[in-house]
């Protein structure tokens, strides 16, 4: 039908592939990938996995963040692509549980996450299978994507010190990880030991013992 003598545009457009696109359908695609792109950025929320950047936080921040927080046993680390998004590479992890400090994981825990970097493809970004791991684990996004809360800060590697005393050491060394610690459980009412008042106030870099770090975890979970 012509108005004012124009023909009226279809709204048709071709895709490289020769095919016949609506505009309305390649708007609902474009928006899904901006969608994507930003649980992306809120899945991996700076430092971080090769690649990613995410801002300094404290453990009371990381806590409060994370969905899930669980200690386990790394039980396969495989990198595929998205299911939907066949451009964008993932790993995909699962943790045999071994404690749960928040959240009600339970047997095995399982959660896709973001690969920024190639050079992550090679080496499922650093997770191994048998690894003894804490993860403060963020809510999957609606793309199903996940991570540990501050990316590298969020994921703990468990170990023996020379004393045989268990361990837990973050990607960044655990700096920063008390920053503001003591004015945040004063704003919460947390009344923390002798002993954690003075990790807190002494701590500025390097592994801390697992059953203090679970134990203020455990302590701020509570709080909220």
């Amino acid at each position: 039908m012509l108005k004012n003598g124009i023909k009226p545009r279809r709204d048709i457009i071709r895709e490289y592939t020769g095919l016949r696109v609506s505009t309305d359908t390649m708007c609902r695609n474009l928006q899904r990938c901006f969608l994507l792109l930003a649980a992306c950025v809120v899945a991996a929320p700076v430092w971080a996995q090769r690649g990613a950047l995410s801002v300094p936080r404290n453990l009371d921040q990381l806590t409060d963040r994370a969905a899930d927080i669980v200690r386990g046993t790394v039980v396969s680390a495989r990198v595929e692509k998205h299911p939907e998004f066949k451009n964008l590479d993932t790993v995909v992890v699962t943790l045999r549980v071994r404690e749960t400090l928040k959240g009600q994981a339970q047997g095995t825990y399982t959660f896709r996450q973001y690969i920024w970097d190639i050079r992550d493809t090679f080496d499922a970004a650093g997770y191994r299978k048998g690894q003894d791991m804490l993860l403060l684990m963020i809510a999957p996004s609606p793309f199903g994507l996940s991570s540990p809360a501050g990316m590298d800060q969020g994921r703990f590697r468990i170990e023996r010190n020379r004393s045989g005393r268990e361990v837990a050491v973050n990607g960044t060394g655990n700096m920063r990880l008390f920053d503001g610690l003591r004015a945040a459980a004063e704003k919460e009412g947390l009344a923390l030991s002798s002993s954690q008042m003075t990790l807190v106030a002494m701590h500025r870099k390097g592994p801390i013992e697992l059953r203090e770090l679970t134990a203020l975890i455990r302590e701020f979970a509570r709080s909220e």
